[in-house]
């Protein structure tokens, strides 16, 4: 495609994205924004929360992953679905019964007000640099393929991609974006669909052909139960997933908002099941997409990129066509965009709501305030990202889930002791716990292979929420 096409396809998919927004935001108030009214429909939320959590980087990191996990990513995907349950049947309920704004609040009537600001916090930090990554992924390509070619800098593409989001954001926030994401996730899994199909005919494969080539081939391997020592163990990426669903929706305000704004618990639930159902065969999509992509590329004696998430990129944009070349573009923009949308909400209504105080009885001052933290943290994504594009040698879903293992942890120790204790804490103590619990974490990652032969993967999320766990109850008063 040339730089004109490509622009024109993301001028016209921020068109409707715009057109979205002007009929959702244009009578939405301070709750609209940060619940929607609590009038979402449950079906929607759900559908639209697909492509929130799969994200620019599911679309970009999960094909190219396959090159050196196989299939074995499923074990993590099968542990999400433990994970759901435990958020619909413990959280949801607890959030739904103090009639949360942001679930952060939950720690102030808890533990106390440090505790409070300390959770908010965590999140705060995790939510900005995750967001950023993402968005970064959206921004390379929109260099690599528009905008080097007419000489603009990198920052100035940054700039129009957040931009772009602030505009159809800043007015309908949640009650918008239930919306924009219900689409954003329908065209993210019609590119992957497509792509699928085209790669398929130009290897002249059908169904069985499909399911036969890539069962013969070398990443068919699914499970891992014999090595104890890999990253790939069955254990490590079950129970993994399952914490890290735990955190990365149940303890998040950017997922954990949209469920509250449906219209009771009963519909949240639902819609926490069906979600949690559907996440698994769209990550299967993704996978067979990667595995379709490597046989292709070693058929066509294509060179397959060192780095695995400049697979799919390389291979749509220069070597399937034109039409996989557009789905690729209109998907990414999906995928990016139905999470950073949301990120940027739920950053804006914690830090309003949690950091600021934000009385919402108070319209006009609550209003002024939420929009000063909306351009706030536009601006610091900004930041964020030129910092990432500058240190940034990893792949971004690794980047990702390692950034949560250490910020999400003491998330999980904090609430995991509030729910399942009655003691009280020194309220004063508890940010010492939450900052020496990941420190101490990034020690035994560094040495532990020295230490017990062994290398700490993803499972660095439990090791952390339990740090914190018993940092807590060694500062617990349990005369309280």
């Amino acid at each position: 495609m040339t730089p004109i096409t490509i622009l024109s396809v993301v001028v016209g998919y921020f068109a409707l994205l715009l057109l979205i927004s002007y009929f959702t935001g244009r009578k939405a108030d301070n709750k609209g924004f940060f619940v929607g009214n609590k009038q979402s429909p449950w079906y929607v939320v759900a559908f639209g929360m697909v492509g929130a959590s799969l994200s620019g980087v599911t679309f970009i990191s999960v094909p190219g992953w396959v090159k050196s996990i196989d299939f074995t990513y499923m074990q993590m995907v099968l542990g999400y679905m433990l994970g759901y349950i435990v958020v619909a049947n413990i959280l949801l309920p607890l959030y739904y019964k103090l009639n949360l704004t942001s679930i952060y609040t939950y720690l102030d009537g808890r533990f106390g007000r440090t505790s409070y600001k300390t959770g908010a916090s965590f999140f705060l930090l995790s939510r900005t640099i995750g967001a950023s990554f993402r968005l970064f992924l959206m921004a390379n390509v929109l260099q690599i393929t528009v905008f080097d070619t007419w000489g603009v800098p990198f920052a100035v593409t940054v700039v129009i991609t957040i931009l772009l989001i602030w505009l159809y954001t800043f007015k309908g926030g949640i009650k918008t974006i239930v919306w924009t994401d219900t689409l954003q996730t329908l065209f993210m899994l019609l590119a992957v669909g497509v792509s699928i199909f085209l790669i398929m005919d130009k290897l002249n494969l059908n169904i069985s052909g499909l399911t036969s080539m890539i069962g013969e081939s070398e990443y068919s391997q699914v499970f891992v139960f014999d090595d104890w020592q890999s990253k790939q163990n069955f254990f490590k990426q079950f129970f993994t997933g399952a914490f890290i669903t735990i955190v990365m929706t149940g303890l998040d305000q950017d997922m954990m908002q949209k469920n509250l704004s449906c219209k009771n618990l009963g519909e949240a639930k639902k819609n926490m099941y069906w979600y949690g159902f559907a996440f698994i065969p769209a990550n299967l999509l993704f996978l067979i997409l990667g595995a379709l992509l490597l046989i292709f590329a070693q058929h066509e004696g294509i060179p397959i990129p060192e780095r695995g998430d400049d697979l799919f990129p390389l291979l749509a944009t220069q070597h399937l066509g034109p039409v996989v070349s557009l789905f690729f573009l209109v998907g990414l923009m999906a995928a990016a965009y139905s999470s950073a949308d949301s990120a940027l909400t739920s950053l804006t209504t914690s830090f309003t709501v949690d950091i600021l105080d934000a009385d919402e009885g108070d319209e006009a001052r609550t209003r002024k305030l939420r929009r000063r933290s909306h351009l706030l943290f536009s601006a610091l994504l900004l930041v964020v990202i030129m910092i990432f594009r500058a240190i940034n040698d990893d792949s971004v879903i690794a980047a990702i889930f390692t950034v949560a293992g250490y910020t999400y942890g003491p998330l999980l120790g904090l609430y995991a002791f509030g729910l399942f204790t009655k003691l009280q804490v020194k309220d004063k103590l508890v940010p010492v716990i939450a900052i020496l619990s990941p420190v101490i974490c990034y020690i035994l990652k560094d040495n532990s292979m020295d230490w017990f032969g062994i290398t700490i993967g993803f499972e660095l999320l439990m090791i952390n929420g339990a740090l914190t766990f018993f940092g807590l109850w060694g500062i617990s008063l349990k005369n309280k």
